[in-house]
Formats: structure tokens, C-alpha cells, sequence
């Protein structure tokens, strides 16, 4: 019977990795560079890394993020997906209110729920996403379309539209157009808030 060689851990690849995550990584991450799940939990218990929820860790050289729950949903669901809707919004300080769950958008339907997440199922184009504090995050542009079409209150859109152009975070170009692509209300919306916020500024 043939036995299967155990892979090496490689510590510069796990560091590599977490370093674009503020120094977080899920054990099936660990894995995909040698890290087994006997050795995630003894580094654990030697404090080389801290387990920060179930499957998620990070490197104790990096310090713990105040987003550390926006992490924690994000690796959960996977790279392709990205932090959106309220929680985008408190990201880029676009918003006062800071929603009771994590919301996150996944290129497809996920196959279970994860209790302290919403989940929304949309495509998300390269141009939707970038990168802020380390997360994937959607675009001001898209983000603002998204709560806008999900229903948040006008008086929430009209400041959102009006910091993000005030900060230059985004133009009215991109927000128009963007709101275009997601049509209905949003479309309506913005376009009548940032005309305003640009007569204003």
C-alpha cells in the first residue's frame, strides 16, 4: 500500500497570502500550502497564530483589524465575493449606521447560510470590486446602486452620494452610469441626488 508524503508547510507562501489579507487566512487556505489541520491548531496553542472563528486564523505579527468581522464573512464566503450593501457603505465612512449583519455579495448562490451574514447573490464585474483595508469591497459606484435598489432611505442615499462626491471617492459620471445597469429606483435616485450634490458643491 502506497503512502501518500505529507506536504511541507511553506511559511513564506502562508505569509505571502496573509499579508493581502491583513494577515488573515482560512484553514483551507493553510491547507493549499502544506499547513495541516493538526499543525493550524498547535501554532494556535503556541500563539504563532490566532484562531479568530471556525476555519479562519490570523498571524500574530500582524496586529487584529477593527474590521476583523468583515473578514471573518468575507473569507467565509470565498475570494470571489465581496463585502457590499450597508456594510460597504460604514466601510468607506459613507454611513452612520452600522448594519446588525455582514453583507456580502457571492457570484452565485452559496449552499448554506452563515448565521451573522446576508448574503446576495449578484455578478460582480472586475470593475465593481476593489480592494480597502484589505477586504474585497464593492465600488463606491456599485454600492451606493445596491443599497439604493435594496431600499435604503432616501435621506441615507442622499448622504452617501453627497460624501462620496465631496471626498471625491467617485464622480457623478460613474454613479449615473452605474445606476443605469441596475435600473428601477436606483436609477431614479441617483440621478436626482447627484445632480443636487453637484449643484451644491
Amino acid at each position: 500500500m502506497k503512502t501518500v508524503a505529507k506536504k511541507n508547510p511553506n511559511h513564506d507562501a502562508l505569509y505571502h497570502l496573509a499579508e493581502t489579507q491583513a494577515g488573515y487566512f482560512t484553514a483551507r487556505q493553510a491547507a493549499s500550502v502544506g499547513f495541516s489541520g493538526e499543525r493550524l491548531t498547535d501554532y494556535s496553542k503556541n500563539g504563532r497564530f490566532q484562531r479568530v472563528a471556525h476555519g479562519v486564523y490570523r498571524l500574530t505579527q500582524f496586529p487584529s483589524s477593527r474590521f476583523e468581522d468583515l473578514f471573518v464573512a468575507w473569507l467565509k464566503c470565498g475570494p470571489k465575493s465581496a463585502i457590499s450593501h450597508e456594510s460597504a457603505l460604514a466601510l468607506y465612512d459613507l454611513s452612520d449606521v452600522l448594519p446588525a449583519v455582514v453583507h456580502v455579495t457571492v457570484p452565485r448562490t452559496a449552499s448554506r447560510r452563515r448565521k451573522g451574514i446576508r448574503l446576495h447573490t449578484n455578478r460582480l464585474s472586475p470593475s465593481n470590486v476593489v480592494k480597502r483595508e484589505g477586504l474585497r469591497v464593492t465600488s463606491v459606484p456599485r454600492t451606493i446602486a445596491d443599497v439604493t435598489r435594496a431600499g435604503l432611505s432616501e435621506d441615507h442615499v442622499a448622504r452617501a452620494i453627497r460624501e462620496a462626491l465631496g471626498r471625491g471617492l467617485t464622480t457623478r459620471q460613474a454613479l449615473v452610469a452605474e445606476a443605469k445597469r441596475r435600473g428601477g429606483r436606483a436609477a431614479r435616485l441617483i440621478d436626482s441626488y447627484s445632480n443636487l450634490s453637484e449643484g451644491h458643491s
